[in-house]
């Protein structure tokens, strides 16, 4: 075993002497700065606080008027979609008011009173076209029928008296006048409308000869027995023509009435057309409050 000798040999020198003394950090003063008291570094310091304040303040104004501005375009577009909302709102009210008041009008007062007076009215007609028509029909069949009662006549008489020369000439609707006829007319009354007519005018002279003939056969209503084909001629004249006068203004009035029911159905569809959209719009207009109230609320919380 060797022995170590520990101690230092008190005779051997350093051979290299430290000029500094060595610091740990923590032992530093992180608050002293070797600039601080340089002037050149104190303006710079100065300048760059001023200008960043400066900065700072541009920034605040800018983001001011900024921020000013868009809560004026927001206030400015809040009014805009108010008023447009109170347009809308009143013009689609005002639109189902009408709505409501025309078809109130035309339910409650025009298409009942239209219904009134066309009933009455067309009852009325009906009434003075059925007696007017009726008294048309029976006045056309008397003058046919007593053209062609005068045709026959003259036919027999040209037979029997061998020349047509002696027969007048007679007008239709001075002998139904002279001849009172007014509801009917037959062969018989024909021969007695001529002889009512001629009274004392064709005594003597060129007709007094078809006179007499006419005198002497209404004298004897027997002998109007042998003239059957004359008079069923006068009585089909007469049917006939006061049944087709009839036809027609049976037609007439037909299309009268189918005139006036159509004229109150359309006036009840355009009700009920009124009353349908006054609905819908009233349903659009509700449904559009409602959402509005709910954004309202959601808004609020």
């Amino acid at each position: 075993m060797v022995a170590v000798n520990n101690q230092t040999n008190s005779y051997i020198t350093p051979r290299h002497t430290p000029t500094s003394i060595s610091r740990v950090l923590s032992e530093c003063d992180i608050h002293t700065y070797i600039f601080d008291d340089d002037e050149d570094m104190k303006s710079v310091k100065e300048n760059f606080d001023r200008q960043t304040s400066q900065r700072f303040e541009e920034y605040n104004e800018h983001m001011n008027d900024k921020r000013q501005k868009c809560k004026e375009q927001c206030d400015k577009d809040i009014q805009e979609i108010i008023l447009k909302d109170k347009i809308k709102k009143s013009l689609a009210y005002k639109v189902e008011k009408g709505c409501l008041k025309c078809g109130c009008a035309l339910g409650g007062g025009i298409a009942p009173v239209w219904g009134l007076v066309s009933g009455l009215w067309y009852a009325t007609l009906s009434q003075y076209v059925s007696t007017t028509l009726v008294k048309m029909a029976t006045d056309a069949g008397i003058q046919k029928g007593l053209e062609v009662g005068l045709a026959k006549i003259t036919e027999l008489a040209t037979t029997i008296l061998g020349n047509a020369d002696k027969i007048p000439t007679f007008n239709v609707g001075e002998l139904i006048t002279a001849g009172k006829i007014t509801d009917d007319i037959t062969f018989y009354d024909i021969f007695k409308t001529l002889d009512t007519a001629m009274l004392g005018k064709f005594d003597y002279g060129r007709y007094s000869e078809f006179s007499t003939w006419i005198q002497g056969i209404f004298q004897k209503p027997s002998n109007f027995k042998s003239f059957t084909e004359q008079t069923q001629a006068v009585s089909t004249a007469f049917s006939e023509t006061k049944a087709g006068v009839l036809a027609e203004g049976a037609s007439t009035t037909s299309n009268l009435s189918t005139a006036i029911i159509t004229s109150i159905i359309v006036i009840v569809v355009i009700v009920l057309v009124m009353i349908i959209i006054y609905l819908i719009l009233r349903y659009r207009r509700k449904k559009k409050m409602n959402k509005k109230l709910q954004y309202t609320k959601l808004l609020k919380e």
